[in-house]
């Protein structure tokens, strides 16, 4: 049975890192999530590998903490399922095999780290921050968000709150200019270089079209403007006021 922890908490905060734990040994999993909370993070606990399967499945976290041993389904088995479905969430696997044997196949498995058993808490919170910040530069690589409008450059899916918004070609290589230049002004002769290659004529109305039709996609039944006209400069994508 899972058990979701951390979400209503006082102390957690909406940045805060979000874990799992999937862990059948109550007294240790009741220590980890004490612990982690203690440090600031938000904490899901699955007690078995079903379960811990489903949850990292189901939900966005930045870190898998996963102890090897589980009933109804191992720890390998749920990383190497994972990592089958194409999720990549850091996974660090805790266990009381520590040959170097078993740190290897727990790697080959699709573990990114691998932690004997006994193991100082101080240490097991250095390893998950590390992984933690790994996901944030890979995420930062691949993915652009301004406000609630969020570009992933792997699938080519653009979402506003949760809402996908299917662009044509050009407007998803327009979009996705602006969103990683996102708070700077952008240029009209900066756009026909970078998003139409075209290196002449910046009085050109093509950007003028695109940038309407792209507005009306992204902002129409939104509450907030992200898409700016800077008078006499160019166009800036940039939340709130």
């Amino acid at each position: 049975m899972a058990e979701a922890c951390g979400e209503s908490g006082n102390t957690a905060k909406t940045d805060a890192m979000k874990i799992l734990i999937i862990e059948d040994d109550l007294e240790t999993a009741s220590y980890l999530l004490k612990a982690f909370r203690e440090a600031g993070m938000t904490v899901d606990h699955a007690s078995d590998g079903d379960s811990g399967f489903f949850l990292a499945s189901e939900n966005d976290y930045d870190v898998l903490v996963v102890d090897r041993m589980l009933p109804r389904r191992d720890g390998l088995s749920i990383i190497s399922g994972l990592r089958a479905s194409g999720d990549d969430t850091p996974a660090l696997i805790l266990s009381a095999l520590g040959q170097v044997d078993d740190r290897v196949t727990g790697l080959r498995a699709g573990g990114d780290d691998y932690l004997s058993k006994p193991y100082a808490f101080s240490e097991l919170l250095a390893r998950v921050e590390i992984l933690g910040r790994r996901k944030s530069v890979r995420e930062a690589d691949t993915q652009y968000r301004v406000g609630d409008l969020e570009l992933d450059r792997l699938s080519h899916e653009v979402k506003r709150a949760g809402k996908i918004i299917p662009l044509q070609p050009r407007e998803y290589r327009l979009l996705e200019y602006l969103m990683k230049n996102a708070g700077q002004v952008v240029t009209r002769t900066m756009l026909l270089e970078h998003v139409w290659d075209y290196h002449f004529d910046p009085q050109t109305n093509v950007i003028d079209v695109h940038i309407s039709r792209l507005r009306s996609k992204i902002e129409k039944d939104f509450d907030a403007p992200l898409l700016r006209t800077v008078r006499g400069a160019g166009y800036m994508m940039k939340a709130g006021d």
